[in-house]
């Protein structure tokens, strides 16, 4: 491990967002509870980046509180679904994600998206109820 020099963030939404029934709309964690090395971006394009190559935790989960079939969450490396999963249920639950994810260190990023089955929803996302995390496991 690269002692002190271990890339980890936390970030979380304040803000109420809509989604539009099948578009993944990339979800905007505007606020950070900690960022170590300074990776992520929470106020134009809500992604990490680290500056570490190697391989990264990598955490989401997010409210969907209006009436749908079903809600998909996704990891985007690099603009591009890296992995996703639906989750089925009716109004008032999160979705989750989690996976280990290798960064190049230099120009490597990563974003969380969210298409739901409803027409639109809107998350009353908090710092106790969305997070988008992640942490330096292994380096390259």
């Amino acid at each position: 491990m690269v002692s002190g020099n271990m890339p980890a963030f936390i970030a979380y939404s304040t803000a109420t967002q809509t989604f539009s029934s099948g578009t993944w709309t990339k979800a905007q964690f505007n606020n950070k509870l900690y960022d170590t090395n300074s990776n992520f971006d929470a106020t134009t394009n809500y992604r990490f980046t680290p500056t570490v190559a190697g391989y990264y935790q990598i955490n989401s989960i997010f409210p969907i509180t209006t009436g749908m079939n079903y809600a998909q969450i996704a990891i985007y490396k690099n603009g591009s679904a890296y992995k996703s999963l639906y989750t089925y249920q009716t109004q008032g639950y999160s979705i989750q994600i989690s996976d280990i994810v290798y960064f190049n260190g230099s120009t490597d990023y990563i974003e969380i998206y969210i298409n739901p089955s409803a027409t639109s929803t809107n998350n009353s996302a908090t710092q106790t109820t969305s997070s988008f995390s992640g942490c330096l496991v292994r380096t390259a």
